[in-house]
């Protein structure tokens, strides 16, 4: 009897510190939000900021210009097929792409990868539907990393019609918000 009655306390004691846990964290979401932003996306290009123009290639190796993005919303995503964070956070984009796509929001993936094969793999193996564009360079020596002052991955980008950098930043739930407070209602029908 005293052995039930421990192991009852012991669970009580421990779903309660489990769910004050839990409680906290999404509490103090927003301030891990920005802490992550302070620490990751201190280079990247300021809100107001014209997107640099630039031209790669694509990934099957046809040339592509910024300026075809001209007039859309467009979300840039650099990221890597090695990279654990960026692989984390795939199946949130791809909810963000389905979600917004078909209301004219373009995406673009700007791969920091140097193998073509890994990149190609990676984007079949995650069903990753958008255009994939990259100069196969290291994140170091990528000429497209150093434009757009991106030294950590995944970083996000969301760029408005008229070019100018909306959001930057690492965190690609601060795009989602964004991105549910400009596009008409009618992609979501929850909000009132």
């Amino acid at each position: 009897m005293k052995k039930q009655s421990l192991l009852f306390h012991v669970l009580f004691v421990a779903f309660f510190l489990s769910s004050a846990t839990r409680a906290y964290a999404q509490f103090n979401n927003a301030d891990a939000d920005a802490d992550a932003d302070a620490e990751y996306a201190t280079t990247l290009l300021k809100p107001g900021t014209a997107m640099p123009p630039f031209k790669t290639k694509t990934l099957d190796g046809k040339t592509f210009k910024s300026t075809q993005l001209k007039g859309k919303y467009v979300v840039l995503d650099f990221w890597a097929s090695w990279c654990p964070d960026c692989r984390k956070d795939i199946p949130n984009l791809l909810r963000i792409y389905d979600c917004f796509h078909g209301a004219g929001v373009e995406f673009v993936g700007i791969s920091l990868d140097t193998d073509r094969d890994a990149w190609s793999k990676a984007v079949s193996q995650y069903g990753i539907p958008y255009l994939q564009v990259g100069d196969l360079q290291k994140k170091d020596e990528s000429a497209l990393a150093r434009l757009f002052g991106v030294k950590w991955i995944p970083s996000l980008y969301l760029i408005n019609p008229k070019g100018q950098v909306v959001i930057a930043t690492v965190l690609s739930d601060k795009i989602e918000r964004y991105l549910y407070e400009v596009i008409d209602s009618t992609v979501n029908p929850d909000k009132k």
